[in-house]
């Protein structure tokens, strides 16, 4: 328990130290469709403020981190410096049932050049993989994600953000998909091992199909598998109409767990970073090889910058009843706030 406390606040420890001065702008990472993307040198001299040369010294701080990291591994090109990226939010949750959660979460990356682009450094809660595949649906599962009896549950903010791994990403040239192979240790001492397959082909008629593969074995959370696959129809200039079914599996070794749910929804694009969605929501568990529906019910989302061109706003309201819990439809709404480094 010494051990593993010390752990926790070491890892968090040196992630703070390197969110106060480090940033980032991870294109990987911007949604789909949005068109977002981090604020030009333009905008950075039309509002300068002082927190936009706060922000700005954040992110050349993280710069110079990634290069003298770089710099581990042997002597950095100034051709193809090192490359730094970090998203801190604010997540706000409110229902009825669980009333308030505020959970602040963080997730960055540092691209190291002299690994010949084979190796990157992540950083933050791992869980927002997914969930940065499929930004739309803030509420994609249903379910509040504290403890519903604490507003703010400080052992599950400091698990879920200290995770710390390893990616490889040159796989991708052997597969023909986008490829990461990350091994690592999350919440403090869970050393894990986790493989990333995707793809998205463009088809006619201006569909598109996406499909992803995850898994993830950990010493302490032993066996995690997740399949993302969406089918899109984004006419040029238009609003475009997704449909995102994930199935998902959990086991810890005392317990077993299959989950589904399928996002049917519509997003119209106004401006970089700006977009308005909605659509319907169901999912539930799968037991004896049997899916079932345990909520379902429509959500409708919003997200824009709020203030600077590298600070987001977004906030959804979901209408969800829960069956197993025997909850009749509720409403629960989300709010998040995104600063982009």
């Amino acid at each position: 328990m010494f051990i593993k406390t010390r752990l926790h606040r070491s890892i968090t420890l040196s992630l703070l130290l390197g969110a106060a001065p480090l940033a980032l702008a991870e294109e990987e990472w911007v949604p789909v469709g949005s068109a977002e993307a981090a604020p030009t040198a333009e905008a950075a001299v039309e509002n300068d403020t002082w927190a936009d040369r706060q922000h700005g010294a954040a992110s050349r701080g993280l710069d110079r981190f990634a290069h003298r990291m770089d710099g581990w591994f042997g002597t950095p090109d100034p051709n193809n410096p090192a490359s730094a990226s970090l998203r801190i939010m604010l997540d706000t949750e409110w229902n009825k049932y669980d009333e308030f959660s505020v959970k602040p979460r963080i997730r960055g990356r540092l691209k190291l050049p002299v690994l010949e682009n084979k190796v990157s450094v992540v950083f933050g809660d791992d869980s927002l993989d997914n969930q940065l595949g499929d930004p739309a649906h803030l509420g994609a599962d249903g379910r509040q994600s504290n403890n519903r009896n604490r507003t703010y549950d400080r052992d599950r903010v400091r698990d879920d953000n200290t995770s710390l791994a390893l990616r490889w990403s040159d796989l991708s040239r052997l597969t023909g998909l986008d490829t990461d192979f990350d091994i690592g240790v999350r919440s403090g001492d869970d050393i894990y091992a986790r493989v990333k397959a995707g793809k998205r082909w463009q088809l006619e008629n201006d569909y598109s199909t996406f499909a992803e593969q995850i898994y993830r074995y950990g010493i302490d959370s032993k066996h995690y598998a997740r399949t993302n696959f969406e089918i899109r129809k984004a006419p040029a200039g238009k609003p475009f109409i997704a449909n995102h079914l994930h199935a998902q599996y959990e086991n810890d070794g005392d317990k077993e767990e299959w989950t589904w749910g399928n996002s049917l929804y519509r997003q119209h694009d106004f401006a970089p970073g700006k977009w308005l969605n909605y659509g319907v929501y169901a999912g539930g568990y799968i037991e004896n090889k049997k899916a079932s529906i345990n909520g379902y019910g429509p959500f409708v989302g919003y997200r824009q910058p709020f203030l600077r061109p590298w600070l987001f706003v977004q906030t959804e309201l979901n209408y969800y009843n829960d069956r197993r819990e025997d909850r009749s439809h509720y409403v629960g709404a989300l709010l998040r706030f995104e600063a982009l480094f």
